[in-house]
């Protein structure tokens, strides 16, 4: 199964994980000390966010250290910007139309 940027960003462990690992490199059994839940659960986060590009996975010995490689989040800033533009435009045009309301009512008060 193909896996995406924003099937990673989903749930909300594995943004939790990528916030961990934003700041330094940990290895598995020090990811999963942050969560409740078991082992093999973190595994297959971890497993679906190397699979999107997110994080990658680098042997040291026995150890395996996770580290973050974020990208992969250009696509959803991108995806985003696109919404952020339309919003600005929708808000700018109501602030415009709120600004005339409030001018004309203020015309209407000094007339009283």
């Amino acid at each position: 199964m193909r896996r995406d940027v924003f099937q990673a960003i989903a749930d909300p462990t594995r943004r939790e994980i990528l916030g961990l690992l934003t700041t330094k490199s940990l290895n598995l059994n020090s990811v999963a000390e942050n969560f409740d839940i078991s082992r093999p659960a973190v595994s297959k986060h971890i497993k679906i966010l190397t699979e999107c590009g997110l994080i990658t996975i680098k042997k040291e010995g026995r150890d395996h250290y996770c580290e973050a490689k974020l990208d992969k989040l250009h696509e959803v800033s991108d995806w985003i910007e696109q919404y952020r533009k339309f919003w600005e435009q929708k808000l700018d045009s109501l602030e415009l139309y709120l600004n005339k309301l409030q001018a004309k009512n203020k015309k209407k008060s000094k007339k009283k």
